[in-house]
């Protein structure tokens, strides 16, 4: 059976509670340091707490130590490593393999996490587009291999197919990188802030004029390498069939609400997958989900939506007028007066909503709603710039706002109980088999039989089912033939219920770290030239410490070369710092290869920052991919 693991982003420790109340089976977060978004730290003990709660549902905490390590910080990296096992941490997720050598070198740290069971994940900065790569990645010791974003459901298919015991991990929500994870370069060039070391400045979000070889202006002043923002949710069955098993939401940054709302939207379409085929599928945790409203990922921040490049290469893909949120669309704008205008469309607004449009020179404009009286708006202040027939957008929506402020979801673990007798007292049992663990436990309680003066199965019952304080909730409850004929005062009934709590969460704890799966054992196996860049720019492998150097100089890599961030004369030399499989020929309608027109401009086109600085684009087209140059 394939367990199907839905994995939430964590910013802080209220962000991972409302991940596992809302239904995900695993949550990622960051410690204080090498988490790969240097604005989501968190301290050991929060991590602690999270593991403790997620724990209780059978979810899982992975733990993002995912950005390359420089020489002076290896030694205080492997001790959070290793506060992070203590802590109760599952999975480490890691892209430095000079820390992956590390950890698997035999070292008492390397031991200690072996015999824990905690898992190790390749990072999507790992750069993983092929089996190849996945199977390499195995045999260096990762359970689990977190695929690059821009990978086809036919691809996934081919690489599960050929390497079917590598845990597999796909992302299926947020924002989107324009250049493949791990090999971006662009914003350590221009602003000194390395997108491996957490500190993207979102070079890709900005505005550039397209050049051509003429110096002839293509397009001016957009947002040329600003993609919408993925949402998989009607593809997940696709995923699971091509051997996906853990569904990833992209969000670190993102506050509680944003983690509400798509969990449980991703969290419900899994769970009718499963309900579909239960003898294909199951979830990776436990607990029932009560939710308390209706998700709804367009009230979400996003910049639109795409499936990507699951379904092969797409229109429609960029975001080229802005990089921001644009929500849902409401309708368009029918007619405008002095202070106000009204809306055609069927959605309902409220005092304080934030709207927004794109004017015709194609420029986000935004405001809030002062006054709603039924589709007339009465903005704070009437933007200069609306126009009848302007799609409107809403990117507040202070009444679903409200919503999720309140009590959103309550999750439980459903349990069985089966009261008995015993030969000198009493016994109460206490099963789940609805995780992918089973566990059962039991306890007993030494009190003379007495006949009671009238059957005793209602206050038995009662009693014995308060497990309000408790994860658990009763969906079961038995009591074996005659044993409620018998008196039992309720003292000693709250006192079997507790010993048996307490015996069935123990139980629980060691079933859920019996679970962990083994890591495989590190074998020797040579390093590849994964894409042919890497031959050419060999700062892609990203070596950045010693133990890097000497890990892929053990794998035969001859001639390892410093990462980007450490290398000046890389720096200098136009070097490579973006491969896209996002194609501005093609998204501009000028692919022939693929039926656009040809183009009426001289190529190279070239990428101008407002600043003036240009990068020159390279269409690789024996590879489908945009390589883009520093100049």
């Amino acid at each position: 059976m394939q367990t199907l693991e839905l994995l939430a982003p964590a910013k802080n420790l209220e962000c991972g509670i409302a991940a596992v109340d809302h239904g995900a089976d695993a949550v990622y977060i960051g410690p204080d340091h090498h988490g790969a978004r240097a604005a989501a730290g968190n301290s050991i003990d929060d991590i602690r707490s999270l593991c403790q709660y997620a724990h209780r549902f059978a979810v899982k905490v992975h733990a993002t130590v995912n950005t390359i390590v420089y020489d002076n910080e290896m030694d205080d990296t492997l001790r959070l490593v290793s506060e992070l096992a203590d802590a109760g941490v599952d999975a480490l997720l890691i892209q430095d393999m000079g820390l992956l050598a590390r950890l698997t070198d035999g070292s008492p740290l390397a031991q200690k996490l072996r015999q824990l069971g905690m898992s190790l994940h390749a990072s999507t900065q790992c750069d993983t587009r092929t089996a190849e790569k996945v199977s390499w990645l195995h045999r260096q010791g990762f359970n689990r291999v977190v695929l690059a974003r821009e990978l086809s459901a036919e691809e996934i298919a081919a690489i599960h197919q050929a390497e079917p015991d590598v845990e597999l991990e796909a992302f299926v929500h947020g924002a989107l990188c324009v250049s493949y994870s791990g090999v971006c370069y662009a914003s350590q060039y221009c602003f000194q802030r390395s997108a491996n070391r957490g500190a993207c400045a979102q070079f890709c979000r900005m505005t550039f004029d397209l050049i051509d070889a003429d110096n002839r202006v293509v397009e001016h002043d957009r947002h040329l390498l600003s993609l919408k923002d993925m949402c998989q949710i009607d593809n997940l069955e696709s995923l699971a069939q091509s051997g996906v098993c853990a569904f990833k939401i992209e969000g670190r940054l993102k506050d509680a609400d944003y983690v509400k709302n798509v969990v449980s939207a991703y969290s419900r379409r899994l769970d009718e997958l499963v309900s579909r085929h239960p003898e294909t599928y199951r979830r990776a945790s436990a607990g029932r989900v009560e939710y308390h409203f209706t998700p709804d990922l367009k009230k979400t921040f996003n910049r639109g939506y795409t499936t990507y490049f699951l379904r092969g290469r797409q229109p429609d893909i960029a975001s080229f007028d802005t990089p921001k949120a644009l929500g849902e669309y409401v309708g368009h704008v029918k007619e405008v007066r002095r202070d106000s205008f009204n809306v055609a469309g069927t959605a309902a607004f409220s005092n304080g909503d934030g709207l927004c449009f794109i004017t015709n020179d194609h420029r986000l404009e935004g405001f809030r709603v002062n006054r709603a009286v039924g589709n007339r708006l009465y903005p704070y202040k009437m933007p200069g710039n609306l126009r009848p027939g302007l799609a409107l957008y809403r990117n507040n929506d202070v009444a679903f706002e409200k919503i999720l402020q309140g009590k959103t979801a309550e999750r439980h673990v459903p349990v069985g109980l089966t009261f008995g007798l015993t030969p000198d007292g009493f016994i109460l049992k206490m099963s789940c088999r609805q995780a992918a663990f089973p566990c059962q436990a039991e306890a007993a309680v030494a009190f003379d039989h007495q006949q009671a003066k009238r059957p005793q199965g209602e206050n038995i019952r009662r009693q014995l089912t308060k497990l309000g304080d408790t994860p658990y909730v009763c969906d079961d409850f038995q009591v074996e033939e005659g044993a409620d004929q018998w008196f039992v005062p309720n003292s000693l009934l709250s006192e079997l219920r507790r010993s048996c709590v307490e015996n069935f969460s123990r139980q629980w704890d060691e079933a859920l770290l019996a679970s962990r799966p083994e890591s495989p054992a590190r074998e020797q196996s040579p390093a590849a030239v994964w894409q042919p860049e890497y031959s050419a720019f060999p700062y892609l492998y990203n070596i950045a410490n010693q133990e890097a150097r000497a890990f892929y100089q053990s794998e035969g890599l001859a001639h390892p070369a410093e990462a980007f961030e450490l290398d000046r004369q890389a720096a200098s030399a136009r070097p490579l710092v973006m491969q896209c499989r996002h194609c501005l020929r093609y998204s501009l309608g000028y692919c022939v290869k693929r039926g656009g027109q040809r183009p009426t401009w001289h190529e190279p086109l070239t990428l101008r920052l407002g600043d003036g600085r240009r990068f020159r684009l390279e269409f690789n087209c024996n590879e489908c991919q945009m390589n883009i140059y520093a100049e």
